[in-house]
């Protein structure tokens, strides 16, 4: 059974060639543009691979040349893929750490306190405590001593370094904002080891990653004139929420505004990434600006909207010399002029706009996203918290409802993380007021409201939920789903909540996909066999929950791929929270009114434990309602800039088509 299917979903619009050129001449005009040596992979899994070589690579050199091997790593989540495969290596007998010396990149700093969240601790349960490395070979922080020791605990860290020799290696990530290490926007190619402030984004950040609610303010790091000073310095970025970050770095001036750009004063650097992060690269977004292209429907549309945007105009006043002067001469000479370029791409994006996403019955349907047949149809409408569904997709949600199809809905976790213990305890004390009115205050509810407040009031950063209070975080989000579907107008024996076991480890972290999971969602498929499946295709999520949801389900339909009932069944991919489809992408738009808008946001706002306080908004610090409802407008809006109908918002779709080998 293959688990990892929408690693897939954008690699078919991508020739191997813009990303694993076959030669070095095809590559220097490939890469003319960029300005950091960048490799890109399909997956993260051969990313990381790749990058365990060039360790290996970096380490037996060092080795055979002065003995020892001298890196400094980082403690990114980004990074934890790649000490997985070096694991892997020294297991399997390939390599042994004995002669590596680490350095530790950054640690928190709480004044001299021990007890938060740690960096080296997180190395050291996912890497160092699993190698051969001799402990007295690996180097940390003092954050123990005083706010007036730190300058001189910083020279001292810097003069080990020295002492080691100098750092043969730097491996880390490239942050939201470009940052290295914790060099955040600002910090100069001058910058040495010191205490840095972190920003309430970073702060976010690690209470996301290390599950604290008071995050620390400070952190220890190397500065970038150490980074630069290693012999070779190896960085990655994984998924489409780095593309336009390392875009700016690679291709972008080098500026302290961008800390990774300034790595193209390094002659040794190599920046990793998989394919959904390297989308913004121009050989990869743009090819026509750097070679001959591959022409394809969905590259065409793309090139003609970028050429709308430089030259500001819809798509059917664009001339042969607006194709000529932007480098799209290729298209003139495969279509005869640009006009019928125009009416070509046109049309295609004219026919990707339906309002009624289910099929309009006994309607021509030859130029429509939806078949007007079977109608009514059965859907389901798979969200992997539980309120994906009304923040990505609740305008066409509505429009099924309205239109008498039968649309079940399936919340794939319980989502119960994502309530802050202030949104829970608002219920405890409500029970607690009314258990007397209506006589449910004996001595077991009692015990329980008691159990809960002390657990609540003594809890420590990093501590997990206990599971009487993950039930009821659960509850919560299920009843708040429970109220959205009702004013939906989704019938209740419809709302299924599937509460997949990767999910519930209690954790930010959670397991990994298993048959479990899968079996539940094939249950329901198998007990619907809908004519319509939505899923997310926002794979941007930044605790990869989405991704996990959607390989459940994509599993499931490679199982069935072949059975009558599935090949009749459509697959629609939806964004919204975290991302948008990129135009070139998009084949199905579905138009919302300013009403309908409204009744979107009303059923975002159904979901009150995700507003104000929802503890996982990411890098975008919108509420989700209006992220959803700017991104809406955004896509409405630039299909009238290309010269299309007016609308107040679109959501948009993709197509999922089976993988088949």
């Amino acid at each position: 059974m293959r688990t990892n299917l929408s690693s897939k979903i954008k690699l078919d619009s991508i020739p191997r060639r813009y990303y694993a050129p076959g030669d070095e001449i095809e590559a220097a005009a490939l890469t003319r543009e960029e300005k950091i040596d960048t490799r890109i992979y399909e997956t993260i899994a051969e990313g990381s691979e790749g990058i365990a070589e060039h360790v290996v690579h970096a380490m037996d050199r060092a080795v055979a040349k002065k003995g020892k091997f001298v890196m400094a790593i980082g403690a990114g989540n980004s990074t934890m893929s790649v000490y997985s495969a070096l694991i892997d290596l020294y297991k399997s007998g390939k390599i042994s750490f004995k002669d590596t010396v680490v350095f530790n990149l950054t640690e928190f700093y709480n004044d001299g306190a021990t007890e938060g969240p740690s960096t080296f601790g997180s190395l050291k349960e996912n890497f160092l405590d699993h190698i051969d490395i001799p402990a007295e070979n690996i180097h940390t922080f003092n954050t123990s001593c005083t706010r007036a020791d730190v300058a001189a605990e910083c020279r001292e860290y810097e003069n080990l370094m020295e002492t080691e020799g100098g750092l043969d290696l730097v491996l880390c990530q490239v942050g939201p904002h470009g940052a290295i290490g914790f060099n955040e926007p600002g910090a100069t190619i001058s910058s040495t080891c010191r205490l840095v402030l972190l920003s309430a984004e970073q702060r976010q950040g690690v209470a996301s990653s290390y599950k604290v609610d008071t995050p620390p303010t400070t952190a220890l790091t190397l500065g970038m004139s150490n980074i630069l000073r290693a012999n070779r310095i190896i960085t990655m970025a994984w998924g489409e929420n780095r593309a336009e970050i390392v875009a700016q770095a690679v291709e972008g001036p080098a500026t302290p505004n961008v800390p990774a750009s300034l790595l193209q004063n390094h002659t040794r650097t190599t920046l990793v990434i998989d394919i959904t992060a390297a989308e913004s690269l121009t050989r990869i977004s743009h090819p026509w600006m750097v070679t001959t292209c591959e022409w394809n429907d969905k590259l065409i549309r793309r090139a003609i909207v970028w050429l709308c945007q430089q030259t500001g105009k819809p798509i059917l006043k664009l001339t042969n010399q607006d194709y000529n002067d932007h480098g799209l001469g290729e298209l003139l000479a495969i279509y005869g002029s640009g006009y019928n370029v125009n009416i070509k791409v046109f049309n295609e994006l004219q026919h990707t706009i339906t309002g009624w996403p289910g099929g309009k019955p006994d309607a021509d349907d030859t130029y429509r996203p939806e078949r007007a047949k079977p109608y009514p149809k059965r859907v389901i409408v798979f969200s992997p918290h539980p309120d994906d569904d009304v923040i990505s997709m609740g305008g066409t949600f509505k429009r099924l409802v309205d239109q008498h199809h039968d649309v079940h809905v399936a919340y794939e976790t319980s989502g119960n993380i994502a309530v802050g213990d202030e949104d829970m305890m608002r219920y405890i004390m409500l029970n607690d007021y009314i258990a007397p009115i209506f006589g449910f205050d004996n001595d077991n509810f009692k015990q329980k409201s008691k159990e809960i407040n002390d657990y609540v009031a003594n809890k420590q950063p990093g501590d997990m939920d206990s599971q009487d209070i993950r039930t009821i975080k659960t509850m919560i989000r299920q009843a708040e789903a429970r109220t959205a579907c009702k004013f939906m107008g989704v019938k209740p024996e419809n709302v299924h909540f599937l509460r997949l076991p990767f999910y519930e480890t209690g954790a930010i972290k959670k397991g990994d996909l298993t048959d479990k999971d899968i079996a539940i969602v094939r249950d329901l498929i198998l007990s619907v066999k809908p004519h319509q499946i939505f899923v997310a295709g926002d794979l941007a999520d930044p605790h990869g929950t989405h991704r996990v949801c959607t390989d459940a389900v994509f599993a499931v339909i490679d199982e069935f791929k072949d059975e009558d009932w599935m090949k009749e069944c459509k697959i629609w991919m939806y964004r919204g929270a975290w991302a948008e489809w990129e135009i070139d992408h998009i084949e199905m738009a579905v138009p919302i009114s300013p009403e309908e808008l409204r009744f979107k946001r009303n059923s975002i706002l159904k979901h009150q434990s995700q507003m104000e306080n929802a503890p996982f908004l990411g890098d975008d610090d919108r509420l989700f309602w209006q992220r959803a409802e700017e991104r809406n407008r955004a896509t409405a809006k630039l299909y009238e800039s290309l010269g299309l109908a007016s609308y107040e918002a679109m959501e948009a779709f993709v197509e999922y088509h089976p993988i088949r080998d």
